[in-house]
């Protein structure tokens, strides 16, 4: 934990401070456009193209950010490599495609069984799209590195599992809010199908798909946002992958909205040192299974 404590000791060190405050305050401002304005509700109201569109131009935005305020002050216009706008304009490509893309099939008659089936595929078909995708951009930017956060190395597990203990409280006291019980957990939504089909398999089966969810989001912001810009921006990959990965959670409750922000730093961070997203994914996925089970008795016991 010294190790981790240490790289976010020297990353803030080293950061610029006028353009950490104004990423911040930008991001703060997108989160503020978001919620007052339910932004995220209306994209989904509008028909896929749009959808895609609107948020192909949020990311855009969020992502560049804090790459354009490199010009201003630090004279460095990374701009002027066509291969770092290039891969800058394809990023948001990719998970706006993962946003707005439906992924269903006709498994059955009944919608229960129909819903259940669908939900436990789409997320393991999403990854496999995103890593098909990240892989052929690797093999053309970046095949003199691992494959993006699979270098092993540097791998240490003991910090990720006390980050995760630290974390227990907090999720904790957000299962006891309303908006965190609406939300989770995730195993609700296919409550129709378990009042008929009330295994613990199944149970189990859809939590392990929601959980590959975030394999892939940890390939794409902290493998991919990170580990190829680098080469470029160094240490200043860092914050723009962190504003970009807040507008993802537009969605969610406002508190892990803000947090994913500086969340998002931290694993950043770590994976900047470490070259790989083992780390990052204990936690991702050790907290959203968390939530799973904070959703679960704060329902029980709090609604």
């Amino acid at each position: 934990m010294r190790s981790v404590i240490q790289q976010l000791k020297i990353y803030f060190k080293e950061l610029d401070k006028r353009i950490f405050f104004l990423s911040a305050l930008f991001t703060a401002l997108l989160v503020f456009v978001n919620y007052y304005f339910e932004l995220n509700d209306w994209i989904f109201s509008l028909d896929k193209s749009l959808q895609y569109l609107s948020w192909y131009f949020v990311f855009l935005v969020a992502f560049s950010f804090s790459y354009l305020l490199l010009i201003p002050f630090q004279q460095r216009n990374l701009f002027k490599d066509p291969r770092f706008t290039l891969l800058l304009v394809i990023a948001p490509v990719l998970f706006a495609w993962k946003m707005a893309a439906d992924i269903e099939f006709l498994f059955s008659e009944s919608y229960a069984v129909n819903n259940y089936w669908n939900r436990v595929i789409y997320f393991p078909a999403k990854l496999l799209a995103i890593a098909t995708g990240l892989f052929l951009i690797w093999r053309l930017f970046d095949k003199d590195q691992k494959y993006y956060g699979t270098d092993l190395r540097q791998f240490h597990p003991t910090p990720y599992f006390i980050m995760l203990l630290i974390m227990i409280p907090l999720i904790a006291a957000a299962s006891t809010q309303p908006d965190f019980l609406s939300m989770y957990p995730k195993l609700k939504s296919i409550k129709s199908f378990l009042a008929v089909h009330d295994s613990p398999w199944y149970k189990l089966l859809y939590e392990l798909s929601y959980g590959i969810d975030f394999v892939g989001i940890e390939l794409f912001f902290r493998g991919f946002l990170v580990l190829a810009f680098i080469k470029w921006a160094g240490k200043d990959a860092i914050l723009p992958m962190a504003c970009f990965y807040c507008t993802i959670h537009f969605g969610k409750p406002l508190g892990e909205c803000i947090s994913s922000f500086f969340g998002g730093l931290i694993l950043g961070v770590v994976t900047y040192h470490t070259r790989t997203i083992l780390g990052g994914l204990i936690v991702h996925l050790g907290i959203a299974w968390l939530m799973e089970v904070g959703g679960y008795f704060g329902n029980a016991f709090f609604k």
